[in-house]
């Protein structure tokens, strides 16, 4: 399935660059909802939802979950597949959290809300095998970003029961979209009564713990609470602290001229945070996903890697192929009072040095509690 959408990402990628996106449909979509000028030259593209829109649905529809008091995660893919925006509220699990990008990518493959898929299954329970052989996730909860008939990238909501019609992920994620698009975005479709499943007589076991998570670090800094509890786990980077790391980077990117991408990962390898500038590549953003997941496997920054290849160019292969590490700077474990909470990975150059523009993000979020590289040349000076 993988490769199937790899494939359709790159069509649709090609598509944009040759004709669907050109200069002369783009004029159809308003400037603030799309990448444009030096940026949209980057990459080529003039009709893909930017980051401040990305942005925007995903911090509407956290705000419509806080007030249902559910916790939700929110997933924003460009029209050619790759991710733009993404944040995992505390307490959301893997399944959770890997739903809400199998919901956009359907809504995006599909050009229609997921919900689509969801309904056929339900008609026709035979259908879904069908479904999943075209690389589709028959669940509501993801839905097309189209502005002024142009098909701009896809949100997918995933982690929190439905109660229709007040609540659901696909309520949560219509409604960002009225809020940021505005009134022409398309109306919900029909929600179909579930089918009934036949009576089972096996018992399902409970597993949930009385005891919520200690940690001994600073509450803002980790999940807490019932999220804690959700995952087992009271040492989680949060949602917050993630979030104003990724702010004070593309921040100090900015400052420097340049752009970025950016994931942070929790200490399981979910992801928590995601954010990818506007005239960032499919390149820039893999990048940064590979450093963060090397950084959070090798438990090391990614730029003793590299100076270790460069050193050693032999061990290149055996890093590679065995181990599946990325050795270029710009990962790094997020340590924080000798406690490893997650890792961040950034890639495009940020102006300034990607490894440079999460230590920036890291100290103003952990100040002195957070571990960072120290280079021989710097220690020496210091003493």
């Amino acid at each position: 399935m993988k490769f199937r959408i790899i494939l359709f990402s790159w069509g649709l990628a090609v598509a944009g660059a040759l004709g669907f996106g050109g200069v002369a449909l783009a004029q159809n979509v308003p400037e603030k909802f799309v990448v444009s000028g030096k940026y949209a030259e980057q990459i080529q593209d003039f009709s893909t939802v930017n980051l401040a829109t990305a942005e925007s649905l995903a911090n509407s529809c956290e705000k419509a979950a806080t007030e249902q008091g559910v916790q939700i995660t929110v997933m924003v893919l460009d029209h050619a597949g790759n991710h733009v925006y993404s944040d995992r509220m505390d307490g959301q699990g893997y399944l959770n959290i890997v739903t809400a990008e199998w919901k956009a990518r359907t809504a995006l493959v599909g050009r229609e809300p997921s919900k689509v898929h969801m309904n056929a299954v339900i008609k026709n329970p035979a259908e879904e095998a069908h479904q999943i052989q075209l690389g589709f996730f028959a669940n509501s909860g993801g839905l097309p970003i189209v502005v002024n008939k142009q098909l701009i990238g896809a949100i997918g909501v995933g982690g929190s029961a439905p109660h229709v019609p007040v609540w659901s992920d696909e309520i949560c994620g219509h409604k960002a979209l009225e809020t940021v698009i505005g009134p022409t975005v398309a109306p919900l479709i029909e929600d179909l009564p579930p089918r009934q499943a036949p009576p089972g007589n096996v018992p399902v076991p409970k597993f949930a713990s009385a005891t919520v998570p200690k940690t001994s670090l600073n509450p803002d800094w980790v999940v807490g609470g019932k999220g804690a509890a959700n995952v087992f786990d009271a040492n989680q980077i949060s949602l917050a602290a993630a979030k104003k790391i990724g702010s004070v980077c593309r921040d100090w990117a900015a400052s420097k001229g340049g752009t970025m991408s950016l994931y942070i990962l929790d200490n399981a390898g979910e992801f928590v945070h995601m954010e990818r500038m506007d005239g960032q590549r499919y390149v820039n953003i893999h990048t940064a996903l590979l450093k963060a997941q090397t950084a959070l496997k090798s438990r090391a920054p990614t730029s003793i890697r590299a100076a270790q290849l460069k050193n050693n160019p032999d061990g290149i292969t055996r890093s590679v192929f065995l181990n599946d590490f990325y050795g270029v700077s710009g990962g790094l474990p997020i340590v924080v009072d000798g406690q490893m909470i997650g890792a961040i990975g950034v890639g495009g150059g940020a102006g300034g040095g990607d490894e440079n523009c999460a230590i920036e993000g890291l100290k103003a979020t952990f100040g002195d509690h957070v571990m960072l590289p120290e280079y021989p040349a710097a220690a020496a000076a210091a003493q």
